[in-house]
């Protein structure tokens, strides 16, 4: 008898076909709705491995009935949705995508940054609507890239591909993380600093960290007050990184300039969320890593992790070694 898996999204054909050579398949087929937690609860008793997405919330009470469960393969980078800790203790091998998604988050990590200091959906927006009337000199002026500075806290592989990218801008690169990165700071000329210090210097506040409890609400009033009237936040790595009542209050006082958002403390947003009110803020439904190639390489790279687990074999993408 083969082994049972559960898919909690439809994901690329070619993967599927792949994994039922080898097991029994079952998938939640409703593309754009997360999987009930009841459907899940009933699916966690009789399966021997599970493929995720950060949208289903694996916790110490659905792995109550996990008794057959031997892996949880996420299709991203974080696991914060995950309990590691249970599943550790239940013998349950976790595992994730990293590596293959940078290039495409650096991306639009930068793409982001752009269209906020340049107001681009705004001036879209504007045009659409009729407004553009004449051509006026403080017309939807935005800030300068080019020569700015820009701070980075957490110079992961995600961080450091960033930089990269500010370095094509002439920009001035701080960063801040928990280790120094002494090689990144020769080849990019980085310059590493407090996070205090990159907060009062930088023009563009870009974070990269991963979500962690010690992390949590990392960037709140206290730290708004810390920066320029002119800076711009960006944030592409998780919502819960930053308070996001504070963030809105930062931006409405004009503490500062304006934020670029691809992640919220809570997903999907409700349409009547505070930060989507606000002219000055650009705000993306999680898209990091949807570039097509993109998501069929983690798509691979998940189903690869759970084909050597069920098959008595460790990948290297083990988050609970």
């Amino acid at each position: 008898m083969k082994p049972k898996i559960f898919i909690t999204r439809k994901i690329p054909i070619p993967i599927i076909n792949q994994l039922e050579k080898s097991f029994d398949v079952s998938i939640w087929e409703h593309e754009d709705i997360p999987v009930p937690q009841k459907v899940l609860e009933e699916k966690i008793a009789e399966i021997d491995g599970l493929f995720c997405l950060l949208t289903e919330t694996i916790n110490k009470e659905l792995l109550i009935n996990a008794t057959k469960l031997k892996v949880i393969s996420n299709m991203a980078v974080g696991y914060n949705n995950i309990d590691i800790e249970a599943a550790s203790k239940k013998g349950i091998i976790v595992t994730n995508t990293p590596g293959v998604l940078t290039e495409t988050t650096a991306d639009l990590t930068f793409a982001l940054l752009m269209a906020t200091a340049r107001r681009i959906p705004e001036a879209s927006s504007y045009m659409r609507e009729g407004k553009w009337e004449t051509w006026s000199p403080m017309q939807l002026t935005g800030q300068d890239i080019f020569n700015s500075t820009i701070g980075i806290i957490g110079l992961g592989r995600i961080g450091e591909a960033l930089a990269r990218r500010a370095k094509g801008f002439n920009m001035n690169i701080l960063y801040h993380n928990r280790n120094r990165k002494l090689q990144a700071e020769k080849e990019l000329g980085l310059q590493y600093t407090t996070l205090e210090d990159l907060l009062k210097k930088s023009d563009f506040v870009c974070i990269m960290t991963p979500y962690t409890p010690e992390t949590h609400y990392m960037i709140q009033k206290e730290q708004f007050l810390l920066m320029k009237d002119t800076a711009i936040l960006i944030n592409t790595a998780r919502g819960g990184i930053v308070n996001e009542n504070d963030l809105y209050q930062a931006l409405a006082d004009g503490e500062i300039w304006a934020a670029g958002l691809d992640v919220f403390e809570m997903e999907p947003v409700s349409l009547d969320h505070p930060l989507l009110t606000l002219p000055n803020v650009v705000t993306l439904p999680h898209i990091g890593s949807a570039s097509i190639a993109t998501r069929m390489k983690m798509a691979e790279v998940a189903a690869d992790n759970l084909l050597l687990v069920l098959n008595g074999d460790i990948p290297k993408n083990v988050v609970n070694k």
